[in-house]
This record gives C-alpha cells, structure tokens and sequence, in this order.
C-alpha cells in the first residue's frame, strides 16, 4: 500500500474538539457542560458481508431514525466475550516555561524519564531554534522549579535535567502539577486545553501512567455502561502500552514498507493471558479496544493464535494486507487522513470497506479524532 492511498479531505467541523456533552442553564445565569462518554455515535462495520450500519433497528428489524451510539455496543456481544482494554494512564505532559535571560515563552512537551535519580526527562520544544544545550527553562516565577538543557536528541527534542533537590515522589507531583492534558495539536491550535480535559482526556480504567497521548477508543467507556457489560457476562482483559507520540508522527515516504514506528514500552500479563486464551478456547470473540490494543496483543500473539505473557517494547506497524493472528472484532476512532491508525483500521476491515465507511462518516456529520465517534467492526 502506498500513503497517498490514505489520503482525504477531512472538513474542521467534522474533527471534535470536545467529547459528547450536553449544556444545560443554570436558574443563576450559569452554563454547565455534562460530559457523556458513551453517547458518541458508533458506526457498526460488517467485514465479511461488506454491509455498514448507522441506524438502530425497531423490533421488526428496521432501521429507525436514531443513530447507533457506543452505548449499544452491548447489544453486539454475547456472555463470555472479551473486550481487551489498554490500561495506560496519560500524564499532564504539556507544560510552558520561560528561557532565562530572554523570557520567552516555551512549550515542554513531556515524553518519558529517562533517569529518576538524576531528573532526566526526554521532551519536545517549541519554538525548538530558541533552545540550546546550556539554556535554562523556569516554569513558575517564584518557584523551585528549572531545568537545563544538556542535549539535543533531534529537531525538535531535548534531554532536560530538572534542577530539584527533593524526594522523587514530591518532585514528580510538583512536577505534574504544572502541566496540563497533551491534547493533540489538533485541538489546541483551536482551543486551550481546561480542567475538564484533565478528565475527559483519560479513560476510567487507566492504572499505570506512562503515556502522553489517550488510548481514545477507550474514551467512550463509563462506569455504567462497564457495568452493565459486567452483568451481561463480557469479561476485560487489560494490557498496558505506554503511548507515544509516533502514532501521530507524519509518515514521510510513499512506500509504507519503509515506515518506522517509534517504539513503546509494553506488558503483557498473565491475567489477561488466561482472560483471553479461555474464551478463545472456548469458542468466544475477542474484541480489541482501539488500536493500541490491538497492535500490543498482535505484539503478543504465539504462532498457535493465542496471547502470550510479555514484557517489553512493541514498533509493530499494521497496515494493509495484514494476516491478525488474535482479535475478531475492532472498536476504532474514526481517525485523521495518512494517519498510522487509521492505516491499522483499513488492515482490519479492508481497505475499500473503511475509506468507504470514512466518507459516509463525513457525509452523515459523525465527527473525528480523540473526542469524536467512532466504528465497531464485526467479523460477520
């Protein structure tokens, strides 16, 4: 396959900037947003009989004028099926300090520590040609908080040395506490990031923090709707894939057999193995949770099709064709144009059943991206 293949016109107003919410009026004068996870649309993709479903059915099996929203996923699984989560937890990665002496304002993109005792992290800057090895970074004016430039690591990247002389737990809150949500820059070159984001831009389930970008499929989950899946017998089984920011590097080549994904850190553990394992065995699907979930189990999978313990790092790239060795079905973001993401969706359902279901997505206003909706795919 080739990158122009992936390309399309994607409209602003069809890239959310926000997750579901309704807002209501206050009797003071007040507006109130409430967030509702699990109302985005979801459309439902049949893979083998090559059929795409927007509309929810009536008792007689005729579609109606409501869209499918996520929230119907239940309807779609049986007792027995396993949905596979990524448990990883985003951390508030974007921070803004002043360079000293010139006090100009820049931007601290966390990426990961790269030493505890020392205070080195790996991180992006920008504007990047202001910053260089020597330079220092203040983040509060009165507070204790600096860093040092002490290496350049690409264009655009830099290794920080925090100059803080405290337990590492406290200079990590300290740290965090300056930050805000690593939204993509999709959505701040149009609005600034808000508390709210601190929330929304998080799943409920996320437990091991090392990421800076959503798992976003997992976005759609609320505690509700988890627990009626729980009562109707579809167990989870949770694997960790620390996100990077590779999935939204832009691919530079036209031949994709010449791509490179970064590579992020990943596990595997014995839980989700059995989870996983047992109701393959047992003749039940296994659904992937976005595509994070999916490369990290394809990452995974034993020649026999069955999910092994691992811990490590994963650069899987998935794109058409690809032979999948473990999941049977796929709930996927409807994502941006020449994106790895939607790459792995096309290897999944096909290549002419999703581009084509990506523009009926733009047609019928379902919207894009991290807060937008998203598709079930269905190996029937």
């Amino acid at each position: 396959m080739k990158l122009s293949q992936f390309k399309f016109r994607l409209p602003d107003e069809s890239v959310a900037l926000e997750p579901p919410h309704k807002v209501f009026d206050n009797e003071d004068g007040t507006v109130e947003k409430v967030y509702r996870r699990d109302e985005a649309r979801m459309m439902v993709i049949h893979r083998k009989s090559q059929t795409i479903d927007m509309y929810a059915k009536d008792e007689d099996g005729k579609d109606t004028d409501r869209f499918i929203t996520f929230r119907d996923i239940i309807n779609y699984f049986d007792e027995g099926d396993v949905m596979v989560l990524n448990d990883t937890k985003v951390f508030p990665a974007r921070l803004f300090g002043t360079k000293e002496k010139t006090d100009a304002q820049i931007e601290v993109f966390l990426l990961r520590e790269l030493n505890e005792e020392l205070r080195l992290w790996d991180v992006l800057v920008e504007p990047a040609r202001k910053i260089r090895i020597g330079n220092k970074l203040f983040f509060e004016d009165d507070g204790p908080m600096v860093a040092e430039v002490i290496d350049n690591t690409t264009s655009r990247g830099r290794t920080l040395r925090f100059l803080y002389d405290c337990p590492h737990d406290e200079f990590k809150r300290e740290l965090f506490s300056l930050g805000s949500a690593p939204l993509p820059r999709y959505i701040v070159s149009r609005r600034e990031s808000t508390p709210d984001d601190n929330e929304n831009f998080q799943t409920i389930y996320a437990r091991h923090e090392g990421a800076v970008t959503v798992p976003a499929s997992g976005l759609h989950f609320s505690r509700e709707l988890m627990k009626r899946l729980e009562i109707r017998g579809i167990n989870f089984a949770y694997l960790t894939l620390h996100l990077g920011l590779g999935c939204f590097d832009p691919i530079e080549v036209e031949d994709l057999t010449k791509h490179k994904m970064g590579s992020e850190q990943m596990t595997v553990n014995t839980e989700a193995c059995n989870i996983v394992n047992s109701a393959k065995a047992e003749g039940h699907r296994v659904c992937a949770i976005g595509v994070s979930s999916m490369r990290a189990a394809e990452s995974a999978v034993s020649t026999d099709g069955m999910l092994k313990e691992y811990t490590g790092w994963t650069n899987k790239f998935i794109f058409p064709p690809y032979d999948f060795g473990l999941t049977d079905a796929l709930v996927a973001n409807f994502y941006h144009p020449e994106s790895t993401m939607l790459m792995a969706t096309t290897a999944f359902g096909g290549y002419d059943l999703i581009m084509g279901a990506y523009q009926q997505a733009i047609d019928n206003g379902y919207k894009f991206g991290c807060y937008g909706d998203c598709m079930l795919i269905l190996d029937d």
